[in-house]
């Protein structure tokens, strides 16, 4: 599969924008647990802050296999302030896909510009992969919706506007659930301390606490009892820019690898003379080089809509976040002892990387949904 001439020029232009915006700074970032709100502005003025929102709008109105190209550049440069991006666009093209034409022309412009950031609020502390079992309330009180509960790991939080929060309307299990937009500085709104985390320093990680937060009712998204399906049809293009972002630090590190062992002298000679190590780099590349092509037919049934689509993604999530994670380890025991130091910025990536094995549904719950569009439900 080959990207066209327009895919190559947006693969161009964000990785340039992650050359001379992110990774000059990413350590820096990373170590202060700054989060660069300017810089996510700037992205956006280049079109990234809506990458698949339709285009009236402000939106880009580009693809997932478009989507998926851009956030690998990006996360070339940094994986989390890349996966931040990827955040935001889920909840921009969930209000875009599912909102109402009141919710988009309100919403949109902003996020899109990132004027305004947007926030996804669906795990909590009790409900991680089992996100059918929420306990986050959403009791209607006339023309309104009074919410209780509380979210978990939620990125952005507090730093963001808009929160797409998943709430129970009704009966346990995934229809009693519905979807809301909670903007910040809501009245009952708060935030959990910023965690302390092994990687994404550059974003912030809290909890969302709601107490007694009062919506209106035309702050819902979609119909009630409709919000399962909301999260989950988000969930599908998460899952490939997650896996994207995975290659982005993978190639990032292996890029970094080839550099060091060209300029690394060891018994007399450049460490890229020694086979063994030469081989190592040829298996690292063709295990990036194959979840690339995973990942892109899996957008392309995204785009296309085709009945494995779902399938598709979970696998391209679980390759990919594997694969990317691997080749960063591997470079860091290429770089011998320079590697675990952060000036050479291999740490940072391995890091960062971690978590993406776990997020947007884990690898475990990957392989679930692989063996249940195999097997049926068990």
């Amino acid at each position: 599969m080959r990207l066209n001439d327009d895919q190559l020029a947006l693969r161009e232009t964000a990785a340039d924008f992650a050359a001379e915006h992110l990774a000059p700074h990413a350590v820096e970032w990373d170590q202060a647990k700054h989060f660069p709100v300017d810089v996510l502005r700037k992205a956006a003025e280049i079109g990234m802050g809506g990458i698949y929102v339709a285009e009236d709008v402000g939106g880009s109105g580009l693809g997932r296999l478009d989507a998926a190209v851009v956030f690998e550049a990006l996360a070339g440069g940094c994986p989390s302030i890349a996966a931040y991006l990827s955040i935001h666009n889920m909840v921009a093209w969930m209000i875009d896909r599912h909102g109402t034409e009141e919710q988009r022309a309100t919403l949109l412009p902003d996020l899109c510009s990132m004027r305004i950031l947007g926030s996804y609020c669906l795990t909590e502390p009790g409900a991680g992969s089992d996100a059918a079992a929420i306990r986050t309330t959403a009791r209607r009180d006339g023309d309104s919706y009074v919410l209780d509960g509380v979210k978990q790991f939620i990125s952005g939080a507090g730093a963001s506007d808009v929160y797409v929060v998943f709430a129970r309307t009704g009966a346990a299990g995934a229809k009693g659930i519905s979807a809301f937009v909670v903007r910040g500085g809501e009245p009952g709104l708060s935030f959990g301390p910023n965690e302390v985390k092994m990687g994404w320093n550059a974003q912030p990680t809290r909890q969302v606490v709601l107490e007694g937060v009062r919506v209106p009712a035309s702050a819902r998204i979609g119909a009630e009892g409709g919000g399962f399906a909301v999260a989950m049809s988000a969930l599908d293009g998460g899952r490939l820019n997650i896996a994207a972002c995975s290659l982005g630090g993978g190639q990032a590190a292996l890029d970094k690898s080839v550099a060091y062992l060209g300029d690394r002298e060891a018994f007399g000679a450049a460490l890229s003379t020694a086979q063994a190590l030469r081989f190592r780099l040829a298996d690292m590349r063709t295990e990036l080089e194959a979840a690339r092509t995973l990942l892109w037919r899996a957008a392309s049934a995204l785009d296309d809509g085709t009945p494995d689509a779902t399938q598709l993604c979970a696998m391209a999530k679980r390759f990919a976040t594997d694969t990317g994670y691997k080749v960063a380890d591997e470079a860091l025991q290429l770089h011998g002892g320079y590697g675990y130091l952060a000036e050479y910025g291999v740490e940072k990536i391995v890091r960062d990387l971690r978590v993406h094995r776990i997020l947007e549904g884990t690898n475990e719950i990957m392989r679930v949904i692989v063996a249940r569009g195999m097997l049926g439900a068990a």
